[in-house]
């Protein structure tokens, strides 16, 4: 399987999702409970999983599924990662259209799907570590600062070369602090390089980012009032301040949600 996936992931063939939240465990994802039950040669896959992102256009799944019971002792246990083919018999993909028309999350139904023993991911039942690290990489990604950075550059076009000083003093802020997270994001994946495991940076960089992407609109809007109309058409920059908008409540919950991250970063500091 490796030597088959791998390159392909390489040369940017495959999609995949990350399988992850459930209808009734969304942030915490010991309380899963899509099954996978042993059988001849493999394991059946039964359950539901939601807010899966580009499930609709993925070629592959990266799945956590419950393979036993937790235990009283350690409610990690009993979770085993799959490698899903998104094209096996007995799997649905129901799209969810958001407020702003995309449709990029999906709920993702598993009936009798038939996994190979080949697809399991590591240790059965020992699925978390492999997790918590795959949830440092989405985390920590320039992506959960950059969904939105396309207001900022429109902003940028629409003040011209020689803004006034409110207009520069605002634009310099809002690049400094992406500048800021940028750092914050490449100092995380340094980390997980070295094999560690930043579950608190990772929360910190996701957290932040998220404030800065929700804010953005708003900070945008108000230096908005500094473009000289008669100069510059910014009908542009209105629709993706519009788009932004829309599209600024799923911030907070993909990657994990804010209140999650905070309760993770509180453990991290020791305040909790």
């Amino acid at each position: 399987i490796k030597m088959d996936i791998v390159p392909r992931i390489c040369r940017g063939e495959v999609c995949f999702g990350s399988g992850m939240s459930e209808p009734n465990s969304g942030s915490d994802l010991f309380a899963a409970k899509t099954k996978a039950t042993k059988t001849a040669g493999g394991w059946l896959i039964n359950g539901t999983k939601i807010w899966t992102t580009s499930a609709h256009m993925a070629d592959y799944m990266l799945a956590i599924f419950r393979t036993s019971p937790p235990t009283t002792e350690n409610r990690r246990h009993g979770l085993t990662q799959f490698l899903v083919d998104m094209k096996t018999p007995g799997i649905t993909v129901n799209p969810i259209e958001q407020i702003s028309g995309l449709k990029e999350f999906n709920e993702v139904v598993f009936q009798d799907a038939f996994m190979p023993d080949d697809h399991v991911l590591g240790e059965i039942d020992g699925a978390w570590k492999q997790a918590t690290s795959e949830l440092a990489y989405e985390r920590s990604g320039p992506e959960r600062f950059l969904e939105t950075y396309y207001v900022l550059t429109e902003l940028v076009r629409a003040l011209g070369s020689k803004p006034d000083t409110r207009g520069a003093e605002g634009i310099g802020r809002l690049v400094a602090q992406l500048h800021t997270m940028r750092r914050m994001s490449v100092s995380v994946a340094g980390m997980l390089q070295a094999g560690k495991e930043p579950v608190v940076e990772a929360s910190i960089v996701k957290d932040i980012g998220t404030i800065w992407e929700q804010q953005l609109p708003h900070r945008v809007r108000d230096l908005a009032a500094f473009i000289d109309t008669d100069a510059s058409n910014h009908s542009t920059l209105e629709d993706q301040l519009a788009f932004a908008t829309k599209i600024a409540p799923k911030l907070t919950i993909q990657g994990g949600t804010t209140e999650v991250l905070r309760g993770i970063i509180a453990r991290g500091l020791g305040l909790r």
